[in-house]
């Protein structure tokens, strides 16, 4: 774009740039801010003319450097003095003197000004989050990487900010209202960040990092942070969660620094009676260990470290027990760290998917054991197998069990599924749908933990089951406390009108077994009779209920 109100000077700036670039030629800065405010993009260059009438050069300069859509665009003033005016001061980035005599001259200015925009905007898009104008994660850890030999002297944290269940904002309000919050925290915390002699960058959609100096206290930011998105969001399960790690070590690099804070905010999640959360040694040793079982895991399956245990379930109804069916419990027996707890390594991989791994590993031993056993002993022990969360959103689950059943030659009776209670409330319909085509292939569905979830009683009449089981921790207490002793009679009430069976788990003495039996409970499985035993220790409950049927 030309702004200039000679007209000789117009011709002759057409004529030298017109074989190189498209020109527009205006004669006043009104215009010209008209059509740069309706295609700003349009244009790669402004040649001003300086010596407009009422200091317009002067104003233009002055609009630019506010108007964000035209800082992009470099200026090239066009003068006839020896003095810029202060034009340098407000922005010019060139200027070509009058007479206008030397065409190539008028060329290589436009040229080399235009390329060194496309330049530096090339590393401003490189370099900045274009929605929260924070540093993007690459440039973030190289200013970090910099600038650490020169900021030993300080203490310093590293901070991981997350706003949990972002996405909803997006469903809820759509993206436009997302990435205005977004914006939003990226304003603050750059007007924050010099209080805190900070850096920050946009480490993820809705992820932020932030190295400052040492602060005991982060509760100011958190709810500064939480009151912003309060405002935009009205939906409560979405919060600001703060990961830090105090004092970071200098001789670590700095994405280590980062994913220990993130480590720590990670284990907040979901837990909103804390929203900041501090990393610690501690911590790191319970990281390093997850890391490790992570990693071993593969290597678990492949060399079977995992074990597949066995624990008999016995129907109690009648003179004498008999041995009714067994649930699977994987078990981890680490070449190196020994026996691992359960407890340790589920949650752990139900919160990053590996479980669906470990589960269908399981899925397949189990069948592969009641397979030998028919054909060991011709006896057939229905097991039963845990479905994870997870694993309900695979779109292959029943044709995983059908292909299982064909493969060892094995009919849904003889193979049953457990999901947990609280797994129905997080897609009921869809798990629904999912179950009954299951039942429909002769599978038999048992909802395990009952008492401990979320389903309304209403509900229970929809669900897709077959079995109902009553949590252990009511079992276990029954005898010690009225209302878990109440509590075990109602969902036997409830497993006669649904007309389905009862199995108790967590079953140690014979007074609770007396108990059960009493209220009406169909099925018991806990240490009273065996805990959990591998394949070739469960042979000796299968010997010896066949020796009963022989009597």
């Amino acid at each position: 774009m030309v702004i200039e109100d000679d007209p000789n000077c117009q011709e002759i700036l057409q004529n030298v740039l017109e074989e190189s670039y498209n020109i527009t030629v205006v004669g006043n800065t009104q215009e010209a801010l008209l059509l740069l405010m309706d295609a700003p993009t349009t244009y790669s260059l402004i040649l001003l003319e300086l010596e407009l009438p009422d200091d317009a050069c002067i104003e233009f300069l002055k609009q630019r450097s506010a108007q964000s859509f035209l800082q992009n665009i470099p200026v090239i003033v066009i003068t006839g003095e020896g003095d810029d005016n202060g034009c340098y001061k407000l922005g010019a980035d060139e200027f070509i003197r009058k007479p206008l005599n030397s065409p190539d001259v008028i060329l290589a200015r436009c040229e080399h000004t235009m390329a060194l925009y496309e330049s530096k905007n090339l590393v401003q898009q490189t370099e900045k989050d274009k929605l929260t104008g924070l540093y993007t994660i690459d440039y973030f850890f190289e200013y970090l990487k910099q600038i650490m030999p020169l900021d030993m002297g300080s203490d310093r944290d590293a901070i991981v900010i997350d706003i949990e269940h972002f996405r909803l904002i997006n469903e809820i309000y759509g993206r436009g209202v997302g990435d205005q919050i977004l914006s939003q925290i990226g304003n603050y915390l750059q007007q924050t960040l010099a209080t805190l002699n900070a850096i920050a960058c946009r480490a993820g959609a809705d992820v932020f990092y932030v190295y400052c100096i040492h602060q005991e206290n982060y509760g100011d930011l958190q709810e500064a942070l939480q009151s912003m998105l309060a405002k935009v969001a009205k939906v409560n399960n979405i919060r600001i969660r703060i990961g830090v790690w105090q004092y970071v070590e200098r001789n670590l690099d700095p994405e280590s620094w980062f994913d220990r804070a993130k480590n720590a905010c990670d284990r907040i999640g979901g837990n909103f009676t804390n929203s900041i959360a501090f990393y610690n040694s501690g911590l790191h040793s319970k990281h390093l260990r997850e890391e490790r079982l992570i990693r071993d895991i593969y290597d678990a399956i492949e060399h079977k470290d995992l074990k597949v245990y066995y624990q008999p379930k016995y129907a109690i109804q009648g003179d004498k027990p008999h041995l009714r069916s067994a649930e699977a419990l994987i078990r981890w027996i680490h070449p190196s760290l020994g026996f691992i707890n359960p407890g340790d390594f589920i949650p752990l991989f139900e919160s990053n998917g590996l479980i669906q791994m470990v589960d269908n590993y399981v899925w397949n031993e189990a069948a592969a054991q009641i397979r030998r056993w028919k054909d060991e002993f011709d006896f057939t022990v229905p097991v039963s197998v845990n479905v994870s969360r997870i694993d309900i959103y695979d779109p292959e689950l029943e044709n995983k069990f059908c292909n299982i059943l064909e493969q060892n030659k094995l009919t849904p009776n003889e193979y049953m599924i457990e999901i947990t209670e609280s797994a129905y409330s997080d897609n009921a319909q869809g798990l629904i749908d999912v179950l009954n085509s299951m039942r429909s292939k002769g599978f038999h569905i048992e909802m395990d933990d009952f008492g401990t979830g979320y389903s309304s009683l209403g509900m229970l009449t929809e669900l897709p089951i077959d079995i109902l089981k009553i949590d252990m921790s009511f079992v276990r207490n029954m005898e010690k406390h009225e209302k878990n002793k109440r509590m075990v009679e109602l969902i036997i009430d409830i497993a006669k009108f649904l007309k389905v069976p009862c199995v108790a788990e967590g079953v140690e003495t014979e007074s609770q077994l007396q108990t059960l039996k009493r209220m009406g409970c169909d099925v018991i499985q806990g240490y009273y009779f065996s805990k959990p035993v591998p394949p070739e220790e469960f042979v000796k409950f299968i010997e010896k209920e066949k020796s009963l049927w022989t009597k």
